[in-house]
């Protein structure tokens, strides 16, 4: 699978951080935050839910996509940021969703995604899940 690095979005004050994903354009795209940009926990939850999508352990990467979205509620930064960093854990827990065949769950989180941020990566997953449902 080729992969390639898009860089999304450079976040300040105490999200001080960017998002990056690894896919080709007919999988789905997962989001992760770059290496000491954040939080640590915050980091290590987001990343590590990409990671076990990854590495097909959806039921885990479903919990701790749920913890990086909590943590996100919490976090001291601008709303537009934190709006389009939550809207990045929902598309990577609505693909974890999905994956684990939970499709409704996977579609509202990726509907959910879309309305927070309008990122092309969040609308390809969105589209990608759409097409394999065949809606």
């Amino acid at each position: 699978m080729k992969r390639t690095l898009l860089k999304t979005i450079a976040l300040g004050s105490l999200l001080t951080c960017s998002a990056a994903v690894m896919a080709d354009s007919s999988d789905y795209k997962l989001m992760v935050i770059e290496a000491q940009t954040a939080p640590q926990p915050l980091e290590q939850s987001f990343n590590s839910c990409a990671l076990n999508v990854k590495s097909k352990n959806y039921a885990q990467a479903e919990a701790i996509c749920t913890k990086a979205i909590a943590l996100l509620k919490d976090a001291d930064a601008p709303r537009f940021k934190v709006r389009q960093l939550t809207s990045f854990a929902l598309s990577n827990r609505g693909v974890a969703r999905l994956k684990a065949n939970n499709e409704t769950a996977g579609l509202a989180d990726l509907y959910e995604a879309k309305s927070m941020s309008n990122s092309t990566m969040v609308s390809h997953n969105l589209t990608r899940a759409k097409e394999e449902l065949s809606l």
